[in-house]
């Protein structure tokens, strides 16, 4: 295979970088793959420890120019990896991921034209597994990685033949594919939501999700971004950027994040919408307005003394329901009055940055 790239966006994340590192030298099929690091955040001497290891290791690392003032967050912070790579193949892989016996080369295998591959992950059992990854409990904490455990496992599965279709991280893709093609991640998406954003837009270019399920990684579950509740201090940060970023994704494609069981993007159709409400405040207007992005082909009218859930179950799936049924005109469903001035969709737009 060819030398990639691994990108690793770090805010903070020594404790797991310390594993993660490791992992891919000594697991890798090429030992002289470049690594780059960019240091978001270091509130616990990433940077030096950096510093230190860079030689051994062979890596790259960049910090946030704005360091302890201002956070890049991880999809900028990506893109600043992928710009500075200097191979035409990257991947995506996180600081609390432990790289499996040459699960580069076995993603690399299946990599081709308009096609983006991504490793399997095995996690801990902590959160419902829905098909597309593999649920062993190789330890909680880098600290308690058990990692002869799950370095025999993947031995045991290197030549399983399983491919499915879906995409999360760590992913690999052609550099010059995601440029041209894509032109990065969406910067209004600051921290949360800019994977389920990109692979939206990956699925409208035509892009083939590929998942094959003898290249193995170990993921711990959220640890890096805080998603994980056991880390209370990060985890109500990551709350809160994902409740911002969920809103900026709604108001963007019209529908909360979509996708198979497998995690395949399901992309509804993209209209621009936008609401009338009488008697209205200010939770009503909060909980309303971010699945409109004020355009004049959809209007929604609704008084609200009347707004009942099954009105707010309407507003949710209007996309779907337009697509479904609707026509030029007016109807009403429940307490919303709906006018159609034009079936014109957008979502292509939404493709290239």
């Amino acid at each position: 295979m060819n030398k990639i790239t691994f990108c690793i966006p770090s805010k903070s994340n020594l404790r797991y970088l310390k594993t993660c590192i490791p992992s891919i030298r000594e697991n890798a099929y090429r030992d002289d793959h470049e690594i780059i690091v960019f240091v978001d955040s270091d509130e616990d001497g990433t940077i030096e420890w950096l510093e230190q290891v860079k030689d051994q290791y062979n890596l790259t690392y960049y910090v946030n120019p704005k360091l302890s003032k201002e956070l890049y967050g991880i999809g900028k912070a990506y893109d600043y990896c992928i710009e500075y790579s200097t191979t035409d193949v990257f991947m995506i892989f996180h600081a609390d991921m432990m790289l499996g016996k040459h699960a580069d080369f076995k993603a690399y295998q299946q990599l081709k034209e308009k096609t983006v591959v991504c490793s399997t992950r095995i996690e801990p059992p902590l959160h419902p597994n829905g098909g597309e990854k593999i649920l062993i409990n190789f330890g909680v904490w880098p600290e308690e990685f058990k990692k002869e455990e799950f370095n025999q496992y993947v031995e045991e599965h290197l030549n399983d033949a399983k491919i499915t279709e879906g995409v999360f991280a760590p992913w690999m893709m052609f550099k010059k594919e995601y440029i041209e093609i894509l032109g990065g991640h969406d910067p209004q998406l600051h921290s949360c939501r800019e994977d389920s954003d990109l692979f939206n837009r990956m699925l409208l270019a035509g892009f083939n999700f590929v998942q094959p399920w003898n290249s193995l990684v170990y993921h711990l579950t959220g640890r890096g971004a805080g998603s994980f509740d056991g880390d209370p201090e990060r985890h109500k940060k990551w709350q809160e950027d994902m409740n911002n970023s969920t809103i900026a994704f709604i108001k963007k494609w019209g529908t909360n994040v979509q996708h198979t069981p497998l995690m395949k993007p399901i992309v509804s159709p993209v209209y621009k919408k936008s609401i009338k409400i009488t008697n209205s405040n200010l939770g009503l207007e909060n909980a309303l307005n971010m699945w409109f992005n004020d355009g004049p082909d959809v209007v929604v009218e609704v008084d609200g003394n009347n707004f009942t859930p099954q009105d707010m179950q309407v507003i949710q799936h209007l996309n779907n329901i337009i697509k479904d049924s609707g026509s030029i005109g007016t109807f009403e469903i429940g307490n919303l009055k709906i006018t159609i001035n034009s079936l014109n969709e957008y979502q292509n737009n939404l493709i290239y940055l």
